[in-house]
């Protein structure tokens, strides 16, 4: 299972295990299960303190990875391969006693949490945003005796998955409701979960002094232009609704220069740790509600959150980032994680040997269709223009694929399903007039974003797309305020390109900033 490269790897992690434990194995005779018998026997090999025993789980090929002698552990239903490696490894060093590196005040609210909660998540081994999902839920198990977790591979156990009617990873468990799908870190499942933490968070917020620089938005944008203000020494402050953006929701990344491959978690993960490197207050799982601008030049913006409290700068900068965009079409909403998905990384394992449609011919909707046709039984590629937009590559190798049909000028109408799932969608032939349906399983949709900035309706110049309308220097229609990422007006909507976008914007507030003469409203603050 394991070459000698990963195990020279696995086995200098192992050797951060402090106490003993036990790999409990619930096997029977598939070739599943003596995979995963033999991946358990090649990691006790590592180790002294660990062992393997045998279980009778109900799911089998399953394990649980527990501390000798007490009933801290968490349970894998599969082999925890491909993305879930990484939570497979920390599993093993949790469970045997390394301590984890999340925050001290977060692992103190995990403890003290009260009440009885067995998760459960449905992962799929190519999903990018099931790991921290997984990892989550695992640590919260370790840390409090009254948290379970089982982590799921969904495709070992497709009875589970067609009983739960479950068409999108992570999809996540609680005492045996639904609790929550796509990715979650450990921040938001706690503050799920304790009733109190929203309250805090605010609190805490509200005792904030206000800012130099204020950035609102947590992916490359954001986190460049904390990095250079924070650098000449003025007081920055971030705050994101998940820090990394939707960099988080991408799979491979093959253009960021200088770094021939990486993957969205990854970048996301750096990001953050290089804005830790300063002294920035990072605010995360904080929502935007609204902008308030200055009275005067010089006086300090306000941006209300969601949750009640509100943070002061003298200059902001806006990099909300974007979102997916949907059809706007009947049935869409009612069929999401249902048939409509946005990830064919994530979810695409799910619809194995069916039918689906992606709806976009841009190099987002084709790649989509090259990765799906070598898992589903069928492709159909729905393109509103009369010709494919994505690169001359991509397309000559989705027209080699025998599985996959491609129609042009055509516009998706409706989405048609039984009341549990996805059945077809029905779309308009724009040259003929003519109305079509297609039968199918699986709808993912891949036809652009949408700015993050509804909230700044009235505040500030957005164009007729909602983007926030800049100039070279990153500065918007209001003096202090700054923009930059894929919210902007910025014609490309790449990560290299956001991270200069916030560099810039970063500089010209500080340029802002030291030409700017003290204003009363600043100096009564001071």
């Amino acid at each position: 299972m394991l070459d000698a490269n990963l195990k020279g790897q696995l086995k200098a992690y192992m050797a951060n295990i402090t106490q003993p434990i036990e790999l409990v194995a619930s096997l029977d005779d598939g070739a599943k299960s003596h995979e995963l018998g033999e991946l358990l026997n090649e990691i006790a090999e590592l180790s002294d303190k660990v062992s393997v025993t045998t279980g009778s789980d109900k799911r089998k090929p399953s394990f649980m990875i527990r501390r000798t002698g007490t009933d801290i552990g968490v349970t894998f239903a599969g082999i925890p391969m491909g993305h879930e490696f990484t939570s497979l490894v920390l599993a093993l060093l949790q469970v045997g006693g390394h301590p984890s590196k999340a925050a001290q005040d977060l692992i103190s609210q995990v403890k003290n949490i009260d009440g009885d909660f067995a998760f459960e998540t449905y992962f799929s081994l190519s999903c990018q945003n099931c790991p921290d999902v997984v990892q989550a839920l695992n640590l919260m198990s370790v840390l409090n005796p009254r948290i379970s977790h089982v982590a799921i591979d969904g495709g070992l156990f497709k009875d589970e998955v067609e009983a739960r009617k479950i068409m999108a990873v992570p999809t996540v468990f609680l005492n045996g409701e639904p609790f929550g799908q796509g990715r979650m870190e450990l921040e938001q499942i706690v503050a799920k979960i304790d009733s109190g933490a929203e309250a805090r968070a605010a609190e805490k917020i509200k005792a904030q002094d206000p800012f130099e620089v204020l950035v609102i938005g947590g992916g490359p944008a954001g986190a460049a232009a904390a990095i250079y203000s924070a650098r000449k020494g003025i007081r920055t402050g971030v705050a994101a609704e998940r820090f990394g953006g939707q960099v988080l929701d991408t799979m491979d990344i093959e253009n960021f220069i200088s770094v021939s491959r990486t993957e969205g978690p990854k970048l996301a993960s750096a990001l953050e740790a290089h804005v830790k490197d300063y002294d920035v207050e990072i605010m995360n799982l904080q929502e935007a509600a609204k902008l308030v601008t200055a009275r005067q030049e010089g006086g300090y913006h306000e941006v209300m959150l969601e949750n009640g409290a509100s943070l002061k700068g003298r200059t902001i900068i806006l990099s909300t980032g974007a979102r997916w965009r949907q059809m706007g079409v009947p049935g869409e909403d009612e069929y999401r994680n249902k048939g409509v998905a946005y990830c064919p990384h994530c979810d695409g394992p799910l619809f194995k040997g069916k039918r689906v449609a992606v709806i976009g011919g841009g190099n987002s909707g084709v790649e989509a269709a090259i990765d799906l046709a070598g898992i589903v039984a069928h492709v159909t590629l729905i393109e509103y223009d009369s010709q494919l937009r994505a690169d001359a590559v991509l397309q000559r190798k989705l027209a080699s694929l025998p599985n996959v049909k491609i129609i042009t000028s055509a516009l998706t109408t409706k989405v048609d399903g039984n009341g549990e799932r996805v059945t077809g969608l029905s779309y308009k032939d724009r040259n003929h007039g003519t109305e079509h349906d297609v039968e199918l399983e699986g709808i993912f949709v891949q036809i652009g974003l949408v700015p993050n900035t509804e909230w700044l309706k009235d505040a500030i110049a957005l164009s007729p797309r909602g983007e926030i309308e800049i100039d070279a220097r990153g500065e918007t229609s209001q003096p202090g305020i700054f923009a930059a990422g894929d919210c902007t007006t910025v014609p490309y909507k790449q990560i290299v390109i956001a991270m200069g976008a916030g560099s810039t914007a970063a500089l010209s507030a500080f340029d802002y900033l030291i030409r700017l003469p003290e204003s009363e409203e600043t100096a009564q603050a001071a």
